[in-house]
């Protein structure tokens, strides 16, 4: 049995949290592999939206394991409030396992996030101040505190050892904050956390893969946003890449299967960041109105533009994506043009390649389209859409060499396609 991932081709908000929801019936286990509470997954059903930040988006299909992954990062502050708005539910959670190697975010790690960003100022990356960043530095410098230190005598010291490093560090930013006004919230969520089964997850998962149990594994942010292969420095702390899912999970790269990428019918981004396609006229405000793109986690408005595909093919190919699935094809609904870019000009000379430097002043150049005014939210069929859409579709593949499988025509859970 091979382990499918599904991540995303763009800057993150592509429609993950969706179409896992919907692909989960399909699988066994879905399993969350980097990222944190900075990622914002949304799902629409019974009329109803929903919002996780750290719970794998398989969680609202009882039957099904949903495990978070070691390459996750935990704030468990977050963890419980998302676990309270799930009781509320009447969500079934027994079968929701942690890895026991996945690290923690502590309260001063939201401060050094917070007192870093600042300290920029014009030059600051735009980040969601969750402490990701902070967190992910500790783990790579050995110092970080693991969801299975918490089951150690000597948790307490541990976690004082490592609040007064951060102190240490707050004080040559000179920046001010008491972090002890979340300390008891914290290690009172700690208490919530630690009710949940902790597992070696790379033993459980490949377990799993032995026994024939289907897996997915469910990426966050987006590959453009890769901390080695995204728009450095304006990208997170993990890599959101598939190999992310074997080092985030612990499965060999011979393990993995299909990889299903995620691409929204146009580009956002939130933050700072280059984005050669993004619009400044009211066509772009056209776009965030329709699309609704405020960030699921931050509310901040999302920056729009158009399909960029120099940016596309790139994220294919450093992913080994074999199916595209294209999200808010609804959104485009009205325009009587669309665009895409197919190159950028770079001092005068045409590219398809994403430049090393991210300040590099790039021109899209564009191909446009005949865009599909009716309303596509009701169709149910590939055949039933417009087929100035389908025409959309075709060229993106013709270019990328992937088809697509998955058409999203609206937010709620029914409204997706599979070709």
């Amino acid at each position: 049995m091979k382990l499918d991932v599904l991540l995303g081709l763009q800057w993150g908000d592509e429609g993950k949290g969706k179409v896992v929801d919907f692909l989960t019936p399909h699988y066994d286990v879905v399993a969350r592999f980097q990222g944190g509470p900075n990622a914002g997954h949304s799902l629409e059903f019974n009329g109803i939206k929903h919002v996780l930040h750290t719970i794998p988006s398989g969680i609202f299909h009882p039957e099904k394991i949903n495990i978070i992954g070691n390459g996750v990062v935990i704030d468990p502050i977050v963890f419980k409030k998302e676990i309270e708005a799930l009781n509320d539910r009447k969500t079934d959670l027994q079968n929701l396992f942690i890895s026991r190697k996945a690290h923690l975010i502590l309260p001063t790690h939201r401060l050094l996030d917070a007192a870093s960003e600042a300290s920029m100022g014009k030059s600051k990356i735009g980040s969601t101040l969750k402490g990701i960043g902070p967190t992910y530095r500790d783990k790579t410098g050995r110092n970080g505190l693991r969801v299975g230190d918490t089951f150690m005598p000597d948790f307490r010291a541990r976690y004082q050892k490592l609040v007064d490093e951060h102190l240490k560090q707050l004080q040559l930013y000179d920046y001010q904050s008491d972090y002890r006004t979340e300390e008891k919230e914290w290690f009172a969520a700690i208490d919530l956390l630690k009710r949940f089964t902790a597992v070696d997850s790379e033993y459980l998962i490949n377990r799993y893969l032995s026994e024939n149990k289907s897996i997915l594994a469910e990426g966050a942010q987006g590959t453009m946003l890769d901390i080695d292969f995204g728009s450095y420095p304006f990208v997170t702390s993990s890599n959101t890449v598939c190999a992310g899912a074997c080092t985030g999970l612990g499965v060999p790269p011979s393990r993995i299967g299909e990889v299903f990428g995620i691409v929204k019918a146009y580009c956002t981004r939130v933050g700072s960041g280059p984005f050669p396609t993004e619009l400044f006229d009211e066509t772009g405000e056209q776009l965030r109105r329709k699309g609704g793109e405020f960030g699921a986690t931050t509310g901040r408005p999302r920056r729009c533009g158009w399909l960029d595909l120099p940016a596309l093919k790139y994220s294919i190919m450093i992913n080994g994506a074999t199916a595209l699935i294209m999200t808010k094809a609804d959104v485009l609904s009205g325009f009587s043009t669309v665009k895409i870019c197919t190159h950028y000009k770079i001092n005068g000379q045409l590219t398809d390649q994403i430049p090393f430097d991210v300040n590099t002043d790039i021109t899209p150049v564009y191909k446009e389209m005949s865009g599909w005014g009716s309303d596509i939210s009701h169709h149910s069929t590939y055949d039933d859409l417009p087929t100035e859409l389908k025409d959309y579709l075709s060229f993106i593949e013709q270019e990328t060499g992937v088809p697509f499988k998955i058409i999203s025509v609206s937010p709620a859970r029914e409204k997706t396609i599979i070709r």
